[in-house]
């Protein structure tokens, strides 16, 4: 039995035009042999798999060869070419700097450059991993790089030049490798299917291709260990449950599922995808990078980014067609904050299954409750039944007077609102001393100000007349006032927060003065003015009730005090509290 050689080694490029998806590299290569411009140091750079010892090793052997072709490859019937291809040549040494990466290997180095080459033109010294090297080796090695004997040649090969130091990188060549398309290794793994005697599915080799990541090496040896599962017949199926691969076709189901607002469906799938074994992160990742695909497949200009086999291209631009642009770019949003959230998160697979659902109901209509609310839909929900209170008359009772709606009516609202049923509702009224909340109060109030296009005009007109005539108190007055301060939006606590220090005061019934100590916050309350009194008017349930601000004169202006200083006023105006404080020996820290 022969021994087995792996497809890397076996199908390894001997010739410049043997070489895949380096066109511009090796052609640059060629015209340096034929016009024999050769530098004294290269830098091949690039990732793994591309091929940069290859085209050192096929550059070392070309320079060296006796009679050159005219398209500057070497002849392989020349001394110097068979030496080479028996890999007993004298004047091409390669050194591994990974495990010879100190300085006396360096300078060993440097000794067998004295000696000219015996068969060829030039000692050609390539070094792979050259980022490996010490900084020390670097440095021995620099005065050498710089100027080399006539007959020497260096190559250098990396997959990280940013370790490199500086001046070496300034004494070289530099020649930056390309990742592999997936079309292009698409089409070298059907060369050596053919004569491998393999048969294969396309779709197939598509996913070997994918999963790839840009190298040629990695693609041959995930060949070679689909050829051993699959006996020489490469199938879709077969390829994807030997390497773990989820399949496609749930990506195209979920995004149609999504489209069509069925969330059970992709709760469903999702289970079945997680009972297989595969991470829900890599799925949001996966699914992103459909949503990419199926963007890109809507125009012309961008179906040539797809690198997929042809019949999937097909089924991404058949899909293209039922997805709306907006669709898929928040669908894209939504998924990478998944992915953002997913390693900090404490329940993943919640965090994915709330994420399906969001991109379940981008397109779900806003008058449809049978799949799930989502957060801003219940907003708008909200504003609906505010702006139901407000317009609406009120509910009338025999016997009884105006009575003004609860939370408790707001709340079966609601209901009635989801169910989409009509609901009689029997109101009583419930007699209280403490004035009466309504849903929206500061909520209508403040939240309009969110809205920076909107005049303070537009916000007055929206402020419903309070005809009410009800009498209130100074403690009436500074309970509402606090109770306002507390419900004020977020974005403003830092004005509520000023505003509770304030003491508003009744001057001619139902007037109310406010006196402010500095001209700044007097401008912000001025702006909201309209927005208080309209509250304070709702709240206290008279709506003659007129505020005003004004700042303080010098002699309404107070010392703000410490709190030792603020602790002493307190004990002098009552002397229980410094009684206490002797008894239980206490001091203020």
């Amino acid at each position: 039995m022969d021994n087995y050689i792996v497809s890397a080694r076996k199908y390894r490029p001997m010739t410049f035009d043997s070489v895949v998806g380096q066109s511009a590299l090796t052609t640059t290569l060629k015209n340096a042999v034929k016009s024999g411009k050769l530098a004294h140091a290269y830098l091949f750079c690039g990732p793994r798999g591309v091929g940069k010892t290859t085209c050192a090793r096929i550059f070392a052997k070309a320079i060296n060869c006796m009679s050159p072709t005219e398209d500057g490859e070497a002849c392989n019937h020349c001394e110097s070419c068979i030496s080479f291809n028996e890999q007993r040549s004298y004047n091409i040494f390669e050194l591994d700097a990974a495990s010879n990466n100190s300085v006396e290997n360096i300078k060993t180095l440097m000794e067998q450059t004295r000696i000219p080459p015996q068969v060829g033109k030039y000692k050609v010294f390539i070094i792979d991993e050259v980022h490996m090297l010490s900084t020390q080796a670097f440095n021995a090695f620099l005065k050498t790089l710089e100027e080399p004997p006539a007959h020497v040649i260096f190559i250098l090969a990396t997959t990280e030049k940013h370790k490199i130091l500086p001046t070496i990188i300034s004494r070289c060549q530099i020649y930056d490798f390309e990742r592999m398309t997936v079309q292009n290794i698409i089409n070298h793994l059907k060369m050596v299917a053919e004569k491998e005697n393999v048969t294969y599915e396309e779709e197939a080799l598509a996913v070997i291709a994918e999963k790839a990541d840009g190298g040629m090496r990695d693609a041959l040896s995930i060949f070679d260990q689909a050829v051993s599962f699959c006996q020489g017949n490469i199938t879709y199926q077969k390829v994807i449950e030997d390497l773990n691969v989820l399949d496609s076709n749930y990506y195209f189901k979920l995004i149609d599922l999504a489209l069509e607002n069925k969330v059970t469906e992709m709760m469903v799938l999702l289970n079945n995808i997680i009972s297989k074994g595969f991470d829900g992160g890599n799925l949001i990742l996966g699914l992103a990078s459909h949503v990419r695909n199926v963007l890109m497949a809507r125009d012309e200009q961008t179906v040539s980014l797809l690198e997929v086999s042809q019949q999937q291209k097909q089924k991404y631009q058949e899909q293209a067609q039922k997805c709306p642009v907006p669709f898929l770019y928040k669908a894209l949003k939504i998924m990478n904050q998944c992915d953002i959230n997913y390693r900090q998160s404490n329940n993943k697979r919640l965090l994915v299954e709330l994420t399906l659902i969001q991109v379940a109901q981008i397109t779900q209509p806003d008058d449809d409750a049978s799949a799930g609310r989502r957060p801003n839909r219940l907003k708008s929900l909200f504003k609906k039944l505010t702006s139901n209170t407000l317009s609406k008359p009120a509910v009338q009772v025999a016997g009884t007077e105006h009575i003004p709606v609860s939370r408790n009516r707001t709340k079966q609202e609601k209901e009635e609102v989801a169910t989409k049923k009509e609901i009689k509702i029997d109101v009583t009224p419930k007699p209280t001393n403490t004035p009466t909340i309504k849903l929206g109060s500061l909520m209508t109030t403040f939240g309009s100000l969110k809205a920076k296009e909107k005049t303070v005009e537009e916000q007055q007109e929206q402020v419903p007349i309070n005809q009410e005539e009800k009498k209130f108190n100074q403690e009436d007055l500074h309970l509402q006032w606090v109770m306002m301060c507390n419900r004020m939006p977020e974005k403003m606590v830092g004005l509520a927060s000023r505003m509770k220090n304030l003491n508003p005061q009744i001057t001619t019934y139902p007037n109310v003065e406010v006196v402010v100590d500095n001209q700044i916050l007097l401008d912000q309350l001025q702006a909201i003015k309209s927005r208080i009194k309209a509250t304070l008017a709702r709240d206290l349930h008279n709506g003659n009730i007129q505020v005003e601000f004004r700042l303080a004169e010098g002699k309404e202006f107070k010392k703000a005090l410490t709190k030792r200083e603020a602790f002493d006023e307190i004990r002098k105006n009552n002397p229980a509290i410094e009684k206490l404080r002797v008894l239980l020996e206490l001091e203020l820290a």
